[in-house]
């Protein structure tokens, strides 16, 4: 696996350190969790992807055919798929990683989409960038430790620099839907020849997937054969 250079307020000894430093309690219930991040009974609670969903974006839909947004106006990425649904405790276990800075929570994330993605062929995978001003605020970028922690998993070559996000824009969640695809369009760039290539797409959670479409429709532009879209938690619509 190879990592491209990647600018980072977080030195090298501190990713590193918080990387092995795993809870001696379960990061949910503070039990005992056996030198795991989440003992197994909080697993056996988290929210699970049960009902049939899009085969293309995951939502819900009633026997697993393709949503109707999605038959409207087709994704720019292949597929998406997402260890968990986005809901109660499992936002915990994201804020931990996203705001509490709890790297060891992207190795934990990255074992549970390494299943999934395992039985198909990437050539490279590649996270969705935050803009450099947000990088500077939160010093590093969520998404990226997970793609990290994927690629290490699965030895593949993690893409940190291809993929740049040129446009700051307002947080997503602060948006109706149609806003959400204006506010991304046009934000991110590509500077690569990624002609033929199968890309792997992270985020740490797809709510209406406008900013992995937005993503994925600059790689396809830059020449990727397909890009497959990879999410620890997929938000449902009600």
């Amino acid at each position: 696996m190879s990592i491209l250079p990647y600018p980072t307020a977080l030195s090298r000894f501190t990713h590193r350190t918080a990387a092995l430093l795993l809870p001696a309690s379960c990061l949910l219930c503070g039990g005992d969790s056996e030198n795991e991040l989440v003992c197994a009974a909080c697993i056996a609670e988290l929210p699970q992807l049960a009902e049939p969903c899009c085969p293309l974006c995951a939502d819900r839909t009633t026997h697993g055919e393709r949503c109707g947004a999605c038959l409207k106006d087709p994704p720019a990425f292949s597929r998406a798929f997402a260890a968990y649904r986005y809901d109660y405790p499992l936002d915990r276990i994201i804020h931990a990683l996203k705001y509490g800075h709890q790297l060891a929570v992207a190795d934990w994330c990255a074992g549970r989409l390494a299943p999934l993605a395992g039985h198909a062929h990437f050539d490279r995978i590649l996270p969705l960038p935050l803009h450099a001003e947000r990088l500077r605020e939160r010093g590093f970028n969520q998404s990226g430790e997970i793609a990290k922690a994927l690629g290490r998993r699965l030895d593949l070559p993690v893409d940190l620099t291809s993929l740049l996000r040129t446009r700051a824009t307002p947080p997503q969640a602060e948006l109706p839907h149609k806003e959400r695809l204006r506010n991304v369009r046009g934000a991110f760039e590509c500077r690569t020849d990624l002609t033929g290539q199968h890309l792997l797409l992270i985020d740490d959670v797809m709510t209406t997937g406008a900013t992995a479409n937005e993503g994925a429709r600059v790689l396809k532009l830059h020449g990727a054969a397909s890009v497959t879209v990879a999410v620890v938690a997929r938000a449902l619509k009600d």
